[in-house]
């Protein structure tokens, strides 16, 4: 019911502002932003700088996972000695205490992988949240400058059905802001396709 009462207000609020913008014979564009986002060249170039950090704090992960490996291995060892009759009550009880320090490492070692797991996933998903935050407000000032230039004073996001009930392609600005946006690109960047998310996922499973 909430979500009922938002998407009809804030239709409302859409179709008063385009009548305003009637009334005051102006023109009203729509662009599709998340096509905007998934074709802007900068989008790749993020999802790339992100792909990378995510593989270095995997190969962290791996690294203190492999280490905690090996101090189960060696614990495991030192009960197997502990067992063995030969040793002296002297060693046994030195085999003991070490194996007990191990255990404490052990512990330790899990509850620094857990730590650093969600520090790094926070980590991500705030580079994530950053990096889409600028692209966004770059294609917000893409598209004022467009609009401006062709006398356009309300652009309504076709992409989303919350604002939109129906929207013509004729006065469509997508295709001029996104040139207008990737004229910069460097000619070694493939421009992101459709199959580039629009929410970065920071996952590190």
């Amino acid at each position: 019911m909430k979500i009922l009462r938002h998407t009809i207000f804030t239709i409302a609020i859409v179709l008063a502002t385009v009548a305003a913008a009637s009334a005051a014979d102006s023109k009203v564009a729509t662009v599709d932003m998340k096509k905007l986002f998934n074709g802007y060249y900068k989008t790749k170039l993020a999802q790339s700088s992100l792909e990378t950090r995510k593989a270095e704090l995997r190969k962290e992960i791996k690294d203190m996972a492999d280490g905690l490996e090996k101090s189960q291995a060696d614990y495991k060892q030192l009960l197997d000695q502990i067992n063995d009759p030969a040793l002296s009550a002297d060693e046994r009880d030195k085999r003991k205490q070490a194996a007990a320090d191990k255990a404490k490492d052990i512990t330790g070692a899990r509850t620094a992988i857990e730590q650093f797991q969600r520090q790094a996933e926070s980590q991500l998903a705030d580079q994530s949240q950053r990096m889409s935050g600028n692209l966004v407000t770059e294609i917000q000032k893409a598209v004022a400058d467009k609009a401006k230039a062709g006398g356009f004073t309300v652009v309504l996001n076709s992409s989303s059905t919350e604002v939109v009930v129906f929207a013509s392609d004729a006065n469509d600005l997508t295709a001029g802001v996104l040139g207008q946006l990737n004229a910069g690109q460097p000619i070694d960047v493939t421009p992101a396709g459709a199959g580039v998310p629009l929410n970065i996922s920071t996952n590190l499973q």
